[in-house]
């Protein structure tokens, strides 16, 4: 059996499966659903969440795995941001986590890596008035996931965005996670009000959502005591903040990656602006330990 493979399964979403056999790894990705990662998991322990049910429904957004954030992070008011004068809707978290990418290449040679590709179309046009291209790769190496990501502006002018990605991890019991956040400082998004951080949250709340967008790392980890867990975040310092969520009742909390807060299209607040034919590469890279 080779060391690497990737293996293709067809169902209601096609789904390619990627495998690094000496590391006892596998990743599910799914294109067709927002280039979406369903599952990572090491050592046959699965370390994400998955809510198979809202999977399955196209109409509803995916609640699981690692959503896509592009081009915007978060919400804005009204679903709505005004770029040359001209008003334009899009959703929370931009669109790229609802449409299909295409599968432009894979690699099992030395290691395991599958690259997926979305450009921009009149559907996205009609919401987001730009050209562009984004190429990610996930690779498997060991207990780590990288996550590799390619932005480039074929517009003539220059391209405002931002990027996050939206990691389900999987617990059982959340009063047995040890945080490691590199901030002092938390922003409630709800309320907007700013509060200190000593790495503890109140897990008896019903939803509890924090940003934290003054980090003096660019890693951050969280220990899960009950699956005997360790779970390392590193990302390019493109990432400017993290947002911790989760529901009260729910077997999942988010540790997300951004590089902008919400409604970053309006008030221009760390927004990226790529010139005409530039790049930006980016990545993200997910580490797990079992102690």
């Amino acid at each position: 059996m080779p060391v690497f493979a990737i293996a293709f399964r067809r169902q209601q979403y096609d789904t390619y499966i990627l495998t690094d056999q000496t590391a006892q790894s596998r990743l599910e990705v799914v294109p067709d659903r927002g280039g979406i990662i369903t599952s990572w998991q090491v050592q046959g322990r699965e370390l994400l969440y998955m809510d198979t049910a809202r999977f399955a429904d196209p109409s509803l957004s995916v609640r699981g795995g690692i959503p896509i954030l592009f081009p915007i992070c978060g919400n804005l008011p009204d679903n709505t941001y005004t770029h040359d004068g001209q008003s334009y809707t899009l959703k929370q978290h931009g669109f790229a986590r609802d449409l299909p990418w295409d599968v432009l290449d894979r690699v099992t040679h030395d290691k395991v890596s599958l690259t997926l590709g979305l450009s921009s179309s009149d559907q996205t046009r009609a919401v987001y008035p730009f050209n562009f291209q984004l190429e990610f790769t996930y690779t498997l190496k060991g207990q780590t996931l990288s996550l590799q990501q390619r932005y480039i502006n074929h517009s003539s002018e220059a391209m405002p965005f931002s990027i996050g990605f939206h990691p389900y991890f999987l617990v059982l019991d959340k009063p047995q996670l040890q945080f490691e956040i590199p901030s002092t400082e938390a922003l409630d998004q709800p309320s907007q009000a700013v509060q200190p951080f000593l790495n503890v949250f109140d897990f008896d709340r019903a939803e509890i959502d924090w940003a934290f967008p003054q980090l003096n790392s660019q890693v951050a980890s969280v220990s899960d005591l009950s699956r005997h867990t360790h779970i390392t975040l590193n990302y390019s310092p493109q990432f400017s903040a993290l947002v911790f969520w989760t529901l009260k009742g729910k077997d999942f909390y988010c540790l997300e990656p951004w590089s902008a807060l919400r409604n970053a299209l309006n008030t221009g607040d760390r927004l990226f602006y790529l010139d005409p034919g530039a790049t930006l590469d980016t990545e993200v890279n997910l580490t797990v330990d079992f102690t």
